[in-house]
């Protein structure tokens, strides 16, 4: 039975202390204390322990909001004020940003410069666009220039090159980190591994996973292994190059025509590069390892490299596809641009290089389709799967990850590895290229605060929909975001 309240200590929340206001029938000692300091809040029926004050997650009388701690600059000041640019709506609670565009960044916002308009660096909904910094809330973004030597905006690394496969992309976005068969978890690379409580594809803290990737308080992470985007965009580095007959052309390109298998050794090398198979001699259509080595790494005199994404559509479940009979990415680029090539055979700039690189949890059955000219190498794990080497038409390979496969190439089930593919274009005849991934998805967190799926959208907790369901693919993504595609 709770003791008589003395009239006078009656308020919005009912205490009873030591001291204050005498009662003749004090509550029984808490935590072997002489007396009981404990709290009731009127509304909720809920006990807490010590008299009003800010920072209890109450909102007592004389405060705007309690958020259960004195922390400033979190929306809730350290005297239970509302900080400009935030609402509080639940005591006890984080609060949230009051809206996007009001210059001011607050709660899971990653910038404001003023407007809820996207495509300027701050998005709709206050989050940074990838390539740019916002510096200054209120002021205009700014891009950013991935190899430049500085970290900044959304980029997570940089390491100063354009290469795939060193542990930092060529957007300067994290890389799993493999050598030896084995790839290691790198917070922020969008590939959850064991070592990871979550991994969202970025290392900003406020959305879900933290810059540590760890789940950040009030949010709920989960793989989206199967929650299948409408398409896939894969980094994808190429490298222009002058045929042999022009100064200062390659040796290899426009030199000569033919099947040639057997140009690159069955394993990487050290650096993740294909390793020339003849060292001290040639083949058919190559000149030798000083030249061939040039054909996937950065050379001054020979080539010239551009980056961007290769988008795949999916075709169906677990199957994404790119698929182009007239494959000219660097129509108008590289030499051409520079006015020391011109555009061959129906205004195209034939001659170049591609490698393409991605991860993937091995779980058994995924297969890799290509078709293309010319030359063609798929490795899996760093060792050799598909070999259509040459100056040739179209040809295709295929390798599928069965057990056999499993055990050539060293995987484990519930392992994480690299699939690279190498492609030259090397005569003016031609150009396709064909990839298709199956069952090569693997798991990344989605992050949402704890209501997402409540069916109500709750908008001051970043909601832009929530039909029900924690599930992507269906509109409305696993964060309550509506999806676009």
């Amino acid at each position: 039975m709770r003791p008589r309240i003395p009239v006078p200590c009656l308020a919005a929340v009912v205490w009873t202390v030591a001291a204050g206001c005498a009662d003749e029938n004090p509550l029984p000692p808490v935590d072997g204390g002489d007396r009981a300091d404990v709290l009731r809040d009127a509304d909720a029926g809920e006990d807490r322990v010590g008299p009003p004050a800010c920072g209890d997650g109450v909102v007592d009388p004389g405060e705007a909001c309690d958020d259960a701690d004195l922390v400033p600059n979190d929306g809730c000041d350290d005297h239970c004020a509302i900080e400009p640019g935030w609402v509080c709506p639940e005591p006890g609670r984080p609060c949230v940003a009051a809206r996007c565009g009001d210059s001011i960044v607050a709660g899971g916002e990653q910038c404001d410069d003023g407007d809820a308009e996207a495509g300027d660096g701050c998005s709709a909904v206050c989050r940074l666009e990838e390539g740019w910094a916002c510096d200054t809330p209120g002021s205009a973004c700014r891009r950013t220039t991935c190899g430049d030597g500085v970290v900044e905006g959304t980029e997570q690394c940089e390491d100063g090159n354009h290469d795939l496969g060193d542990g930092c992309d060529p957007f300067c976005r994290r890389e799993p980190r493999c050598s030896d068969g084995v790839c290691s978890a790198v917070c922020g690379d969008g590939v959850r591994l064991e070592a990871e409580a979550c991994d969202d594809g970025n290392t900003r803290s406020g959305d879900g996973c933290s810059a540590d990737c760890t789940i950040e308080e009030g949010y709920t992470c989960t793989d989206v292994v199967e929650a299948e985007p409408a398409r896939v965009a894969i980094p994808i580095v190429y490298r222009d190059f002058r045929g042999c007959d022009l100064s200062d052309g390659h040796p290899d390109f426009q030199y000569a025509l033919g099947d040639d298998r057997g140009i690159v050794a069955e394993r990487l090398g050290p650096d993740g590069k294909p390793v020339y198979a003849h060292a001290g001699g040639t083949t058919p259509t190559t000149n030798g390892q000083a030249v061939f080595d040039v054909w996937y790494r950065d050379s001054t005199r020979y080539n010239r490299t551009l980056v961007e994404r290769l988008t795949l559509d999916r075709t169906a479940p677990g199957t994404f596809v790119f698929d182009s009979g007239e494959f000219f990415p660097l129509d108008g680029r590289g030499f051409v641009a520079e006015g020391s090539e011109s555009p061959r055979n129906g205004g195209h700039n034939f001659h170049f290089t591609s490698e393409l690189r991605y991860w993937f949890v091995y779980a058994g059955g995924e297969t890799l389709d290509f078709r293309g000219d010319d030359d063609v190498w798929v490795f899996i794990n760093g060792h050799l799967a598909v070999d259509i080497g040459g100056v040739h038409g179209a040809e295709t390979g295929s390798v599928t990850l069965d057990a056999a496969a499993a055990a050539s190439f060293g995987l484990r089930v519930g392992g994480t590895y690299e699939a690279v593919v190498f492609q030259a274009e090397r005569h003016t005849s031609e150009s396709s290229y064909r990839l298709t991934l199956r069952g090569f998805n693997p798991p990344r967190s989605e992050c949402a605060w704890g209501q997402c799926g409540d069916g109500t959208v709750q908008s001051v907790y970043g909601e832009e929909c929530d039909d029900g369901n924690r599930t992507s693919g269906d509109g409305c993504d696993a964060n309550c975001h509506v999806e676009i595609g």
